[in-house]
């Protein structure tokens, strides 16, 4: 008997508290609906149970392209704002995003129900990995450009495996695609899986391959410091099966920490370990030659469009014929992710010469240094970059592919990293060499401790006082109309950001 309804109250709050379901069984046209929908992982996964026959419906509340425009030429439903009335319909099964909280109003409505959910990751391993070789590509740094090299070069060596990448590949338009082989090549982030299910979204990737490609602090946001992060990435390595594959990078020290403690665990069963540096490793770049575009540019009066080879290199490894590598990628890291698919598609098997050949049809990744137009002859180049390494590496790598022009370096902090203060002087490092730096106020600090945040204005003084060509701007639309200003034919514009920057991307086209 209810008394007061309590009976009632208290039979929602423990229902607040119910499990994801561990076997997920769909029957065919089943309602699936991912709550974050336009998150990069997200919409692929969306694209790949659509193209299952599955209906799919999603809802999000940050929609920008590039996914929302692949959703929509998907014809996948994306209802806007998280709201209890989404899940109305009662879909067969909800796919939680890892951007939900508990608190959520739709996250909230689907605990007091009894509508089966999940993570992406559990989905992934189990309605699409399942027993395929599967090539997880890990790091901080690089994972989308590697892994849609690896699935682009197992294409055109006539192994059409299946993949969900953090981006889209401009050889495919499309960031994901179901397997029609014994193969799923899958970015393999370290960034935590959902309110209910607090561990690395590659734990349920189910590795038999592994490509590492790097290892620093990230994510503030879940990891407590650096031991934290390299914690998770043991214990992927730990996943490896004995007849598994692990392809390091031999030039990052952590990486190269985790391989000693690791050690004996890889030396079971026969686990094969390969590195890969321009330095040093089982698999090295020699002989590299980079191209200059500004000159081409200048002299032709034309615009860069991003057909022409970039670089060229030599791939030296222990008792095997020197490889020559012809790439339309630039920058060292990118050397290094070629070598890293090189590496661990040779190890398993494929030729040199025609991993070599594939590797030259790649064209690249949209928003990593994807150059979108050149109105009135000033390029502008967008790019992903947002930890403090990787904004380095990208501007030392542009304007080093541009050297007689002036590039603007215009960054938003929009992570939930870069928002934060722990990498307040990384930054004022990453932007030393840069010729001008245009900066935007970080994207909505509000629900971060005011002692955590990243302070902007301390970050143009150290610029300024190191001599830096520093500015910074409290809106796109100031940013827009400094660069119109300031920026004349031959220069280049860089854009850093990880989301949608308020437009700035069209803003600047329309100039």
């Amino acid at each position: 008997m209810s008394v007061g309804g309590f009976e009632n109250q208290e039979s929602a709050k423990q229902n607040l508290d119910r499990k994801p379901t561990n076997q997920i069984v769909l029957t065919p046209g089943a309602h699936v609906h991912l709550m974050g929908i336009c998150g990069t992982a997200m919409a692929s996964l969306a694209g790949l149970l659509k193209d299952r026959g599955f209906r799919v419906t999603g809802s999000d509340q940050n929609v920008y392209p590039p996914m929302s425009t692949q959703l929509i030429k998907l014809g996948i439903q994306i209802m806007q704002g998280y709201k209890k009335e989404n899940l109305k319909e009662k879909p067969d099964l909800v796919i939680v995003g890892n951007v939900i909280s508990k608190s959520n109003e739709e996250a909230q409505e689907l605990l007091k129900g009894d509508i089966p959910f999940t993570s992406l990751p559990s989905a992934m391993g189990q309605l699409v990995i399942e027993g395929r070789h599967s090539v997880v590509v890990s790091g901080t740094h690089g994972k989308t450009t590697t892994t849609s090299l690896v699935a682009w070069v197992l294409d055109t060596l006539d192994v059409p495996a299946g993949f969900m990448i953090g981006g889209i590949p401009k050889n495919y338009q499309m960031s994901f695609r179901n397997p029609q082989a014994d193969w799923f090549v899958i970015e393999g982030d370290e960034y935590d899986t959902a309110f209910f299910d607090k561990v690395p979204k590659f734990i349920h990737y189910r590795p038999r391959s592994v490509i590492l490609t790097s290892v620093e602090f990230d994510h503030a946001d879940i990891y407590r410091d650096l031991d934290d992060v390299k914690s998770a990435f043991l214990r992927l390595i730990g996943m490896i099966p004995s007849n598994g594959l692990l392809v390091a990078s031999a030039e990052d020290a952590n990486i190269h920490d985790l391989l000693v403690q690791e050690a004996d665990t890889l030396a079971v069963g026969g686990r094969r370990v390969v590195t890969f540096g321009i330095e040093s490793g089982d698999y090295r770049a020699v002989d590299i030659q980079f191209a200059d575009d500004s000159k081409r540019r200048l002299q032709q009066n034309v615009s860069d469009d991003g057909d022409d080879l970039k670089t060229i290199f030599t791939i030296r490894r222990e008792g095997k014929k020197d490889q020559v590598i012809r790439t339309h990628l630039i920058g060292q890291y990118n050397i290094k992710n070629i070598l890293a698919c090189f590496a661990l598609l040779e190890c398993l098997g494929f030729d040199a010469q025609k991993i070599a050949d594939g590797v030259l049809t790649f064209q690249g990744v949209k928003r990593r240094q994807e150059v979108i137009g050149c109105p009135n002859r000033v390029t502008i180049i967008e790019d992903f970059a947002h930890h403090p390494t990787a904004v380095g590496q990208t501007i030392a790598t542009v304007q080093a592919r541009y050297p007689q022009a002036r590039v603007f370096s215009v960054f938003e902090p929009r992570s939930a990293t870069s928002r934060r203060n722990v990498f307040q002087s990384e930054y004022a490092h990453a932007f030393a060499g840069a010729q001008s730096v245009v900066l935007a106020k970080p994207f909505n600090q509000a629900q971060i401790p005011e002692d955590q945040r990243l302070s902007i204005d301390k970050l143009v003084s150290a610029l300024v006082d190191e001599g830096v060509d520093a500015h910074l701007f409290d809106s796109v639309d100031e940013i827009v109309t400094f660069l119109k200003k300031a920026a004349v034919p031959g220069d280049v514009i860089l854009i850093m950001s990880n989301g949608g920057f308020d437009g700035i991307y069209e803003k600047l086209l329309k100039w």
